[in-house]
């Protein structure tokens, strides 16, 4: 079963000032590996510490941090940003 991707309103702020470029590979990533996938956790990388609980995924240079709802087996996209500061709260 296919899981629904949702955008937090802090992840919608944070992909709309990326190039259009690193949007598209972004959004194009997450509606061809995450969202068909049996389980995303397959792509991803549980957080710890400030993060515990979320999932990271790769997309070149940039993370994309996520909270997993199984229960309604949504992926939300809670932060979007360069590898080098989207750690930083």
């Amino acid at each position: 079963m296919p899981w629904t991707i949702e955008f937090d309103r802090r992840a919608l702020r944070d992909l709309q000032q990326l190039d259009h470029s690193v949007q598209r590979r972004i959004l194009d990533y997450l509606a061809q590996r995450v969202a068909p996938a049996a389980s995303p956790r397959d792509f991803g990388e549980v957080l710890t510490s400030t993060f515990a609980g979320l999932w990271r995924y790769r997309v070149g240079d940039y993370r994309v941090i996520c909270r997993l709802e199984d229960t309604r087996l949504v992926v939300l996209v809670v932060r979007i940003g360069h590898r080098r500061d989207v750690y930083e709260r």
